[in-house]
Parts: C-alpha cells; sequence; structure tokens
C-alpha cells in the first residue's frame, strides 16, 4: 500500500508536534504561570537547619508575576513579611522548567533591603516546597498556593 507524501509528511508533523503529545507550547507554559501566580498567597512553614524548633509559619503575597525579557528572569511584586520587615517589592527571579514544573531557583541573590538569599523552590499545583538560606541560616520550607480575595469581594 503507498501513502502519499502529503499524508506521511502531515502525520510526521502531527506525530511530533507538541499538540499531538499534548505537551504545552512555552508560550502557553508562561502564560499559564502568570495567571496562576497573580494575587496569590503562598502560605506555610519554614524550618531552620540545626536548630531544635518546630516549623514557624511563613506568608508570601505575591501581586503579580510576569515574564522579563528572553532569559529565566520573571518580575515577582510581592509583599513580604520577614522579621520586623513587611515590605512590596519587585523582585527579578529566576524561573526554572522541569517539564511542565516551575522552580523558582535562585543563589546568593540581594534583596534590597532584606539581605542575600538563595532558594529553590518547587511550584506544583497548588503546593510549594523547597529550601532557603539567607548567609549561614537555612532549611526547608513548604505550604500552599490559594488565591487572594480581590478587595471589595464577598
Amino acid at each position: 500500500m503507498k501513502f502519499p507524501i502529503p499524508f506521511v509528511l502531515t502525520f510526521l508533523c502531527l506525530s511530533f508536534s507538541p499538540f499531538a503529545w499534548g505537551e504545552d507550547t512555552q508560550e502557553a507554559r508562561f502564560a499559564a504561570f502568570r495567571d496562576k501566580m497573580n494575587g496569590v498567597r503562598f502560605s506555610g512553614f519554614f524550618t531552620m537547619s540545626g536548630k531544635d524548633r518546630p516549623p514557624m509559619e511563613e506568608t508570601y503575597e505575591i501581586q503579580s508575576v510576569q515574564k522579563f525579557g528572553d532569559e529565566d528572569l520573571w518580575i515577582f511584586t510581592a509583599r513580604v513579611k520577614y522579621g520586623n520587615k513587611d515590605v512590596v517589592l519587585p523582585m527579578p527571579l529566576p524561573v526554572k522548567w522541569v517539564g511542565n514544573v516551575p522552580v523558582i531557583s535562585m543563589k546568593d541573590l540581594n534583596i534590597p533591603g532584606l539581605g542575600t538569599f538563595s532558594a529553590h523552590v518547587v511550584i506544583d499545583g497548588d503546593k510549594y516546597a523547597g529550601t532557603w538560606a539567607h548567609g549561614k541560616v537555612g532549611g526547608h520550607l513548604y505550604g500552599t498556593i490559594e488565591k487572594m480575595k480581590k478587595k471589595g469581594a464577598k
């Protein structure tokens, strides 16, 4: 049985396209990440390695996220409560992708007013988990991600 050339080319193109395998395009993945991360609260806990204390509560409110340039940087505009500080600021954070799973991965990033941090945080659906370091102190972090209610919404 002979297959006509257009049929073979169409079959090959569709067989190896992201659409055929259900994979997202990079643009779709980025758009979904941006939409999912806008107006969310990360609520969970962090631990401190080498300290005999139970996990402590943490909260980060992400107001907006947008892609910056052609590299891995994303601008996270976030409210950060850390110690006695409570600030809203834009932070350029590298986001790497493991398949369709985003991982915030930063090494020795200086965040003005807060200090220098390293972190590797996996975002898995409505959950997050990872490691963090601030100088010689570090540990683990984990929790849930939920959309914040818009002001004035009931």
